[in-house]
């Protein structure tokens, strides 16, 4: 894992890619902490990451569209697949090069409240807390952003995507969930879409239909009851998943100065939810 990680950690620091990742993300929080800090005096640096949350749609999917995309394309992957360390270890020492990466601006934005007390009164803890923050939000859509170029050989296709389910995630997931009405018939048909998705993503890994569609059909039939036996149990059940998609309101408490364990939680669950999809998709790549 080491080897691998050195390995990533050196071609983003060797080519252009990494620099113009930390130079993009320096350069335009500069210009906020320049506008709405200095310029206009305001004393919260949160205000000024909440304002710039939109360059991860940009530079995230730069960063992570070729990690394993062009790996897969020129066929090198398959020297990973047949090394002597595990799927498991090879996405961490990838996915650990990434967050090295990011780490590089992030201690850099570390300075810019020290540099605020200069000229007034300055709330550290706040403004840590919302650099926490952002570092958590950064790192969870490059976990995204890994999990989608492991799934094509093409770059382009996977940065198309990652900007595309980025933006849905932190923009619009809020909009998403308010047109679904909140009744439990509402939830009955939605969740058996979702259903249906689950099957198809379990045939597409197992290549197995019986599995797929006795999976589905277990859990459509669960769903069913519950509708009728207790139904109000999926009243608002659909705003309640999709909120757990919204990555940005879960960012948000750490913009208020508030320390949020569930938010911690909740971010490191997605890390960990799409570096093991990610190993997943490895895991098939290499057994088929």
């Amino acid at each position: 894992m080491i080897a691998i990680y050195k390995k990533e950690l050196r071609t983003y620091l060797t080519s252009m890619i990494g620099y113009v990742f930390i130079a993009f993300i320096l350069v335009i929080i500069g210009i906020f902490f320049t506008a709405y800090n200095l310029q206009y005096g305001y004393p919260l640096f949160a205000y000024t990451l909440s304002s710039v949350t939109i360059i991860f749609l940009i530079t995230v999917p730069l960063l992570t569209m070729r990690i394993i995309a062009e790996e897969t394309k020129q066929k090198t992957d398959q020297l990973l697949y047949t090394a002597p360390v595990s799927v498991g270890k090879i996405i961490l020492g990838k996915y650990l090069a990434l967050l090295t990466v990011f780490l590089i601006p992030i201690f850099i934005i570390c300075l810019y409240p020290l540099i605020l007390a200069q000229f007034g009164t300055v709330a550290f803890a706040g403004s840590y807390t919302a650099i926490l923050g952002f570092f958590l939000l950064g790192s969870a859509d490059i976990a995204i952003g890994m999990f989608i170029s492991s799934i094509t050989e093409s770059q382009i296709i996977a940065a198309v995507l990652t900007v595309g389910v980025l933006y849905i995630c932190t923009y619009m997931m809020s909009g998403i969930s308010s047109l679904v009405p909140a009744t439990a018939i509402a939830s009955l048909l939605v969740f058996t879409g979702i259903i249906l998705i689950i099957g198809f993503i379990i045939y597409y890994l197992l290549h197995n239909a019986v599995i797929a569609a006795l999976i589905a059909a277990i859990c459509e039939t669960a769903l069913i009851i519950v509708y009728f036996v207790k139904s109000s149990v999926l009243e608002g059940a659909v705003q309640n998943l999709m909120g757990v998609f919204d990555i940005h309101t879960h960012f948000n408490n750490f913009l208020n100065d508030i320390l949020d364990l569930n938010g911690l939680v909740y971010f490191i669950s997605v890390i960990v939810f799409f570096l093991y999809m990610a190993i997943q998709t490895i895991q098939k790549r290499r057994w088929s």
